[in-house]
């Protein structure tokens, strides 16, 4: 199978805009891979997102997403049922009162069989944890409840590829759990995922990284080399836990196997006998 997107020296300008938000960018994303892009706020990651699901079309280079040229406006609407997006607020994504019915939103939309409404509807809200809760008031949700109900409304339409874009800075630590929880278990069903983000602790389930800076990409690999790339021009900052990893590995205390998660190092400091 192709890749799910292949952006080549793609480039985006605002409207008025006098420098490029993006410029020069190339990646593949293969299908069932779990991306995550980084870079300070400005860096374009935002751009980039939009560009992967045709709400916005690069005006240089080229986006083909699932096959489809972007830059051919009689392909937005597959790329859009192909590539779907979560963003920042969830409360921008939800339009119907209650659960089910927001969730039913997409497919009706679709003009789907009414049986297949509901087995997607069903599908999805298990996915994400929230059958129990399908005839509740949306209003009635806590953050983490009505992010996971976005994720599900992008489920329902069973797109190749999902685009979470800052999706989890708005949610408290159970919140994140949470939603992390839901992403691997869809990755681990072969879902291809791209992880838009400042949270350095959710690229560690990820397969590759790519780091974006000034509208440029200027790095990518593995998670695990990308904790140990010197990186103080990106604007991209270590959480605590992540210095203290970085002077374990460079004393040797650690392996290098060991990624910079407290209890994975506690184990490897002190194992248990």
């Amino acid at each position: 199978m192709g890749s799910v997107c292949e952006l080549r020296e793609v480039g985006y300008t605002y409207p008025g805009a006098k420098t490029p938000a993006l410029a020069g960018i190339s990646l593949r994303i293969a299908p069932g891979a779990w991306v995550a892009l980084l870079g300070s706020n400005g860096s374009g990651k935002s751009t980039l997102a939009r560009i992967f699901n045709a709400l916005l079309v690069p005006t240089q280079g080229s986006s083909i997403v699932c096959g489809w040229d972007t830059g051919k406006e009689e392909h937005h609407a597959a790329v859009r049922r192909e590539v779907c997006m979560v963003f920042q607020n969830p409360e921008n994504q939800i339009v119907a009162a209650t659960v089910e019915e927001d969730v039913a939103f997409g497919p009706e939309n679709l003009g789907l069989p009414s049986e297949e409404i509901v087995s997607r509807v069903r599908w999805a809200l298990e996915v994400v944890g929230l059958t129990a809760l399908s005839r509740q008031p949306v209003y009635a949700l806590s953050g983490g409840q009505k992010q996971r109900l976005a994720v599900a409304g992008a489920l329902a339409l069973r797109p190749r590829c999902l685009v979470l874009d800052e999706a989890t800075s708005m949610l408290d630590p159970q919140g994140r759990a949470d939603l992390a929880s839901v992403l691997r278990e869809l990755h681990a069903e072969g879902m291809t995922l791209v992880s838009i983000t400042h949270r350095l602790e959710e690229i560690l389930d990820c397969d590759e990284v790519h780091v974006l800076h000034r509208g440029q990409q200027v790095w990518h690999g593995a998670p695990l080399d990308f904790f140990a790339v010197p990186r103080p021009e990106w604007g991209v900052e270590d959480p605590p836990l992540w210095r203290l990893w970085r002077r374990l590995r460079s004393g040797n205390r650690i392996p290098r196997t060991i990624f910079p998660r407290g209890k994975e190092m506690a184990e490897a400091l002190c194992p248990s006998r």
